[in-house]
């Protein structure tokens, strides 16, 4: 699969989370992911675009979600949740201040680019980014220094991810913030100089240069 997405994307440099170019962005967890991927597979998958639900109750009662919570915040309190659906394009890069936990339930593209990458402004060249091909079951931890998004998907049925993250995060803040990048609790969001629809939501357009839109 790696190598057909090289031949189908060659304005993009797309790498396996195998490589080493991947270690500064995070790193492969070694764990048994049957019962995450039979999990996120038996949610109901959304019709058309994508979902992202912080807390599934599905997946915090997993046999393995402790194992998760450690992983994730070294067992404090933290958060399982997915994404799903159908994605291919870039659009937005976020952050947080911790490190976030993704099991690919299905082969999936992660569009990545550093904290570094972007100016003192809160801008990026998304020359910058660099894409990452993880395989069903795969299991990563991305970095909090890492921008990550939406992942696109691999195949023509979508993609579906685990996403496990310190309790809170991406849930509405309490109040509007003076950070002009702080879109919900610990999310820092830029979105693409052309994505209208983000914008007109307050976010900042950030990255400029190509919109990266994923072939497969």
């Amino acid at each position: 699969m790696l190598e057909k997405l090289k031949k189908l994307n060659p304005e993009i440099k797309i790498y396996s989370v195998r490589d080493d170019e991947f270690k500064k962005y995070g790193r492969i967890i070694d764990i048994d992911t049957k019962e995450c991927v039979d999990a996120c597979l038996s949610l109901d998958f959304p019709k058309d675009g994508s979902a992202y639900e912080p807390s599934v109750k599905a997946l915090e009662d997993m046999k393995c979600s402790d194992e998760i919570r450690e992983m994730t915040l070294g067992g404090c309190k933290a958060q399982i949740g997915i994404c799903h659906g159908y994605n291919t394009l870039l659009n937005a890069l976020e952050y947080h201040n911790c490190s976030e936990i993704n099991v690919a339930a299905t082969p999936l593209v992660l569009l990545l680019a550093t904290r570094w990458d972007m100016d003192e402004n809160g801008d990026l060249d998304a020359s910058k980014i660099k894409a990452f091909l993880l395989e069903k079951g795969d299991a990563v931890e991305v970095f909090a220094t890492t921008l990550h998004f939406c992942p696109c998907q691999a195949e023509d049925s979508g993609f579906s991810c685990l996403v496990a993250l310190p309790e809170g995060t991406n849930t509405l803040l309490d109040a509007p913030s003076k950070d002009k990048l702080l879109f919900k609790r610990n999310k820092w969001l830029i979105c693409h100089e052309d994505n209208e629809a983000l914008k007109e939501k307050g976010i900042y357009p950030g990255i400029h240069g190509t919109n990266y839109e994923i072939t497969f």
